[in-house]
């Protein structure tokens, strides 16, 4: 798979945005929390993030589909903190994120693209694990010599040399003309993406499920109350936390890569949900560091099942004329599930307290599984294969 250059390329500069991403969120998390002690404004963070991406997500997914999808990539590059340029860095993902997640059928052939998935997938993850581990020691370093500001000050640096590297290697991915002709921007191309999913009830009930279960099941938004209130830790402990998930999914990112899942992919994709219910319930009831790691690991993992299954299924079941629309469609659920899940975590900690709004996460969680496998939509549960979908389009067709 690394012999083709440019995803090679493309990957490189995913991975290195991704630790930069990675930092900026232990940075901030920690910075906001240590100035306000309020978990409300944890959920904060998320919020301001995901205004502007959701705002823009689907006419992004339409620029997608028009022009070059390498440029739009390379175009993107945010670095400074706090809610205003958090609101920045929800424009510039608005935009990133169909073009990212549509670019990679083009740099591979379509035998090698559910390879291609679950490399890309574990470099995220190995970033991941990578970047909050740094960004915390980075943090712990820049405030013992500088104070509180001084420590994020460093991980805001570090994260802009980064990126730095991430927009070098994008520069070398060859342009592609775009095989689809351009049309005029309007509602109905915009929301095309949105009538796709819609009607191909697989993909809704798949992406539905992560946005509903990460939604109410997000307690990593509070792990810089949780370090602090339950651990009595400090910033490197934090960082330890939230690479914990990246650890697991990492690890089963890699299993993946070599071993990817064939059949019963239903089964597999709500079993993965369950487990990241089962063990975001753990960690809402453990005191014990350890205990939260392997909770993590294993919530991290339960994750990348249901991620790797559903990105696979996306990619292969839209053209790529509509491709980045869809991918739009998909960043929208995920931005909703991921930022929107931290408001709401900060929120519901606010009103009922730390660990209660965790366990309640994974409590809704582990329903909203069992509603979407027995009820909305058990025939993705019963889904095979994915050669499965392919033969009932044509049936339909």
């Amino acid at each position: 798979m690394l012999k083709q250059h440019e995803f090679t390329y493309y990957l490189g500069s995913r991975f290195f945005s991704s630790i930069a991403a990675q930092m900026l969120i232990v940075a901030v998390g920690w910075q906001v929390y240590h100035l306000t002690g309020r978990v409300i404004d944890l959920g904060l963070i998320g919020l301001s993030q995901f205004l502007p991406f959701l705002c823009l997500s689907l006419f992004a997914g339409h620029v997608a589909d028009q022009y070059d999808r390498g440029l739009i990539v390379d175009g993107l590059k945010s670095t400074l903190p706090i809610f205003g340029v958090l609101g920045l860095l929800g424009i510039g993902r608005a935009f990133l994120a169909p073009a990212a997640q549509s670019f990679v059928p083009n740099l591979v052939p379509p035998s090698a693209l559910g390879n291609a998935v679950a490399l890309s997938s574990t470099s995220f993850q190995v970033a991941t694990i990578a970047g909050p581990s740094l960004g915390g020691l980075i943090y712990a370093i820049g405030e013992s010599s500088s104070g509180v500001n001084g420590g994020a000050v460093w991980v805001y640096g570090a994260s802009a040399l980064l990126l730095l590297a991430s927009l070098i290697m994008m520069w070398r991915v060859k342009r592609r003309p775009s095989r689809g002709v351009r049309s005029a921007v309007s509602w109905v191309a915009v929301l095309e993406g949105l009538h796709f999913v819609w009607r191909r009830k697989t993909v809704l009930g798949a992406i539905s499920l992560d946005l509903f279960a990460v939604l109410f099941g997000g307690a990593t938004a509070l792990l810089p109350a949780y370090t602090q209130n339950v651990l009595h830790a400090g910033p490197e402990v934090f960082g330890y936390l939230r690479a914990a998930p990246g650890v697991g999914a990492g690890l089963c990112a890699l299993w993946l890569a070599f071993r990817p899942v064939s059949r019963h992919i239903g089964v597999w994709m709500f079993s993965g949900v369950a487990v990241f219910g089962v063990a975001t319930l753990v960690f809402g009831l453990t005191r014990h560091f350890w205990v939260a790691m392997i909770a993590l690991m294993l919530l991290g993992a339960g994750d990348m099942v249901s991620v790797f299954i559903r990105q696979l299924l996306v990619q292969l079941e839209t053209p790529d004329v509509i491709r980045g629309r869809v991918s739009a469609v998909n960043s929208v659920f995920i931005g909703a599930s991921n930022e929107l899940g931290e408001f709401e975590s900060g929120f519901t900690a606010a009103w009922f307290g730390l660990v209660p709004a965790i366990v309640m996460g994974g409590v809704v969680t582990l329903l909203v599984t069992g509603l979407w496998a027995w009820g909305l939509f058990p025939g993705l549960r019963r889904l095979q294969t994915f050669d499965q979908l392919k033969e009932g389009h044509a049936n339909e067709t």
